[in-house]
């Protein structure tokens, strides 16, 4: 009888806990997914209809606000087409070269290889604001003021992305396996490509998802380095549209506006978490 009430009580204690996990869950999905839905009832409401509070309901401006956006003053379809080339380039270099780099302080002993580690995670410490006027210089004496270029090339060098992926091969990628290949007679460029590269799928899934949202939202380097509106990216238009003159401001446009550019940023999600999902379930069973 002890064994079976001990058994009983364990499974309501299992239960319980779950319920308790399933209830933080709920919680937490709901608060991060509610301002969303804001966002979305909000670009559906005209500017006096905002002006007025709150309400749960969608309104029937949406198309208004849309042919607003669409007709105003501000390339917005330019910006979506420069945002996306911008973060999707940055993003893959980084990522690609992050891995590289990963593999190549994981897989390999030299001198300076714990400095070079440390000395990576250093300039991680160090703030963009602190950098930006030397940068600037740079890409002045360079030529390359108003150009995509210092955008994308400076963020092949991505601390924080190498720095996960390094933890990530430490669980993941035993050197037995790159041994193997070298014994098959496979180059290290082809054993980085074929075999590392694709075992890493659910952390570059990962640094994909985070590299590409930062550099879509990024406002800071842009506003510097952009000074075209064809050439500007999203970040700027909408900072531009909400400093507006507050005669011709339209809260509905901006709410259309910050909706339109959030698209993309799902879409990628949508697409890269089927790999974060397989990777977790693959860990899983060979644990």
């Amino acid at each position: 009888m002890s064994s079976n009430n001990y058994k009983t009580e364990k499974g309501m204690g299992i239960k319980g806990r779950r319920t308790v996990a399933y209830v933080v869950l709920v919680l937490v999905s709901f608060l991060c997914l509610f301002w969303f839905y804001v966002l979305f009832i909000n670009a559906t409401r005209s500017h006096g209809e905002l002006t007025k509070g709150f309400t749960p309901l969608p309104s029937t401006h949406i198309l208004e606000n849309w042919k607003s956006m669409m007709q105003g003053n501000l390339p917005v379809w330019n910006g979506m087409l420069n945002s996306f080339v911008i973060a999707a380039l940055s993003t893959v270099l980084s990522v690609y070269f992050s891995t590289m780099t990963a593999y190549a302080i994981h897989a390999y002993n030299f001198k300076l290889k714990k400095f070079m580690f440390t000395f990576i995670l250093m300039i991680m410490m160090i703030p963009t604001q602190v950098t930006a006027l030397g940068f600037l210089q740079v890409i002045g004496k360079l030529n390359l003021d108003n150009s995509f270029i210092p955008l994308i090339v400076p963020a092949i060098a991505s601390p924080a992305t190498f720095f996960y992926i390094k933890q990530y091969m430490e669980s993941s990628l035993p050197l037995s396996l790159v041994e193997a290949a070298r014994i098959d007679g496979s180059g290290e460029f082809k054993t980085f490509n074929t075999i590392v590269f694709p075992l890493m799928k659910p952390a570059i899934a990962v640094q994909l998802i985070f590299g590409f949202v930062t550099s879509w939202n990024n406002y800071f380097i842009p506003a510097l380095v952009l000074h075209d509106d064809k050439k500007k990216t999203l970040p700027i238009l909408i900072a531009q549209l909400r400093s507006a003159d507050w005669l011709k401001f339209d809260m509905g446009q901006v709410y259309m506006m910050i909706a339109f550019s959030i698209f993309p940023v799902i879409l990628v999600y949508l697409i890269l978490s089927k790999h974060i999902v397989q990777g977790v379930a693959l860990g899983s069973v060979k644990g």
